[in-house]
């Protein structure tokens, strides 16, 4: 069977060594651009196209999906597309283009949290339990029918980092053998209840910023929902400070560590 693989952070080489050791390695594997990369701004590629280089594997980088990459693609014949945080809004032809269609692990337990940040979402919300769910893609954002979800627990310390591991492990257990149900025609996916649909937005680095004197337990779950980004922070005599560390003790949030704008890191208690 013949599989494209679209996928760009570090992460997703996991699930390339998944499908390798499955007996399912992509023929192709479709990434993001290189990019300028730290101090130096020096050109880093993706870590799938790093992979795919290592096993001679065709990669391709395209900056838009437009025709020419369309028309690239459909010069082959494909049996399916694989699509984990690729990063970029997939044509619905190039969906479409598969014999088997294309293939999406998204963050939640569809309907719920459609969107950019189901794993944030979760948290923010207080949620006991989350999960994965894999569907076949459609145009429209994340309301594809789907073959398979699996539950997780949110442990009340959890961050978005450690509940994407979790989640990112429960995806490696089924991946390969709902890729091979769908190849033998033994799994047929279930369509979504849009009743019951709930939606979820990209955050941006205004959504960090706090007052000290909000509520705590929303404060604690915006610390653990934004740990990687944007990080929380406040503003003090008109500047800018950088929650670091922090907790929730009781019914009392906790700030332990700070910078201030332009300064180093500190106790809070010596802000």
């Amino acid at each position: 069977m013949k599989i494209a693989f679209f996928g760009t952070p570090d992460f997703i080489v996991s699930f390339l060594n998944t499908l390798k050791d499955g007996d399912l390695t992509p023929s192709l594997i479709v990434t993001n651009p290189d990019r300028p990369s730290g101090r130096g701004m020096i050109l880093k590629s993706p870590a799938p196209k790093t992979w795919a280089q290592e096993k001679d594997i065709k990669v391709l980088q395209p900056e838009k999906l437009d025709e020419k990459f369309f028309e690239e693609l459909s010069s082959e014949s494909w049996d399916l597309f694989v699509v984990i945080a690729y990063g970029k809004i997939i044509p619905e032809k190039i969906i479409d283009l598969p014999k088997y269609g294309t293939i999406n692990i998204h963050y939640s337990l569809l309907p719920k949290y459609r969107g950019a940040t189901p794993v944030e979402s979760a948290i923010l919300n207080g949620d006991e339990t989350t999960g994965i769910a894999i569907q076949k893609m459609r145009f429209k954002l994340d309301t594809g029918p789907v073959y398979v979800k699996s539950e997780v627990d949110i442990e009340k310390n959890e961050t978005n980092e450690s509940l994407r591991e979790k989640l990112n492990n429960e995806a490696l257990k089924l991946l390969v053998s709902t890729i091979n149900k769908i190849f033998k025609n033994s799994i047929l996916p279930i369509e979504q209840d849009d009743s019951l649909a709930t939606n979820c937005h990209k955050i941006s680095k205004e959504d960090g910023e706090i007052s000290i004197t909000d509520d705590p337990i929303t404060l604690d779950r915006k610390w653990r929902a934004y740990q990687s980004w944007p990080g929380l922070y406040f503003f003090k005599d008109g500047k800018r400070i950088k929650i670091t560390k922090a907790h929730l003790d009781g019914e009392q949030f906790v700030i332990e560590e700070v910078i201030p704008e332009n300064g180093k890191r500190i106790n809070y208690e010596n802000l």
